[in-house]
């Protein structure tokens, strides 16, 4: 009875000692963005365990509330995604508003003290309403043009900060309310010019974390990569996770609040011919490309594609010499070359675009391999 006590024991120990090594360093964050917007969430391919965040993708703003355009859908994804803290209690999550296709009233919303006090209640009232916990703004973009038709002025500059001081308040009251921390979090252009439009200094003393999307870059003329860490020595760029961090930080956003972008899923380009490898030939047209598991699992190396890697500047892609076809991604090793990033830097950690995007979780697993 006794050794078959202890061998029990033995078992939960170290059957314990298992599900702790699976998580992330409770040090750092690892946000994964949920895209709502498509309809019902699969919650059965999310390991809650391996993050620490949940960004709920997107909330609309219309009539210069925070509104939930799919409110059926969103109600029970709501429901599903809370029932993820059975494994894992810590998991935190938010409701993400804005988006490149739900900006365009964000500068109406805000404009005034009493637009932003109302946009700042109603987006608060939802997490009260369905017991979340936080709220995360991507405005694509304050004060510059994002999706076409994109409502944006001068003011914007100063009523970004005034609208989180209003969402601080609001989580403030609801904190009293529920004697639980809640989250300020935004989401943010990966490239210097973001900060001609924005305090980001101010704007970060009312922030949690501040999501650098340091993907979706585009080079002009020349096909490039599109979420590279460092400048490629292949064609000239001017953007890249290393430059934007270091212009955030000079901005005056403390280093510990901002938090590293990830892609996973690739962008594709059609170059023009006569290219070696693609990169940094002509860029003909582009589009968004396929999730990492599609790229892993069907593409590398396959189908006429073949994998480089760019060390300069710590990118994966590949490229079809008969199609002309341009694929620019993260993968394990561009992952691990990002998180050491972090660590070395001592970042908040990383976040990532999106999870449905690499359902058999190579990239996730690497972020944790290396977050051990």
């Amino acid at each position: 009875m006794k050794k078959a006590l202890g061998l029990f024991l033995l078992v939960l120990f170290f059957g314990s000692m298992k599900i702790e090594y699976q998580k992330t360093d409770p040090g750092k964050v690892v946000i994964g963005y949920v895209g709502g917007f498509r309809g019902l969430v699969n919650t059965d391919g999310i390991s809650p365990e391996k993050l620490t965040h949940i960004n709920y993708a997107f909330v609309d703003v219309q009539g210069n509330r925070a509104f939930l355009t799919n409110e059926k859908t969103d109600t029970v994804n709501f429901r599903k995604l809370l029932l993820l803290k059975r494994k894992n209690p810590s998991l935190k999550i938010l409701i993400s508003i804005g988006g490149w296709a739900w900006s365009k009233n964000f500068s109406d919303a805000v404009l005034t003290d009493t637009s932003r006090a109302e946009f700042a209640s109603s987006a608060v009232n939802i997490i009260r309403k369905y017991r979340l916990d936080g709220v995360d703004i991507d405005w694509e973009y304050p004060g510059r043009p994002g999706e076409v038709g994109n409502v944006y002025r001068p003011e914007d500059k100063r009523n970004f900060t005034l609208m989180f001081a209003a969402l601080r308040k609001e989580l403030d009251i609801l904190e009293r309310e529920t004697n639980q921390k809640k989250l300020l979090t935004t989401a943010v252009g990966g490239f210097s010019d973001f900060l001609l439009h924005t305090e980001m200094d101010q704007a970060a003393k009312y922030l949690d974390y501040v999501n650098l999307m340091t993907y979706d870059y585009y080079s002009g003329k020349i096909a490039g990569h599109h979420t590279n860490l460092y400048p490629s020595k292949l064609y000239q760029s001017d953007n890249s996770a290393d430059k934007a961090i270091k212009a955030f930080v000079d901005a005056g956003v403390p280093i510990s609040k901002l938090v590293m972008g990830i892609a996973f899923y690739g962008r594709n380009s059609k170059v023009a011919e006569g290219s070696a490898t693609g990169l940094g030939a002509t860029y003909i047209k582009g589009e968004f490309g396929s999730g990492y598991t599609k790229i892993k699992d069907s593409l590398t190396n396959k189908k006429g594609f073949v994998a480089y890697k760019d060390n300069d500047a710590k990118a994966s892609y590949l490229y079809n010499s008969d199609t002309q076809t341009l694929i620019t991604y993260d993968d394990e090793w561009s992952v691990r070359e990002k998180c050491n990033y972090v660590n070395a830097h001592r970042m908040a950690g990383v976040m990532f675009w999106e999870y449905a995007s690499d359902p058999k979780e190579y990239l996730l697993n690497e972020v944790l391999k290396s977050f051990k």
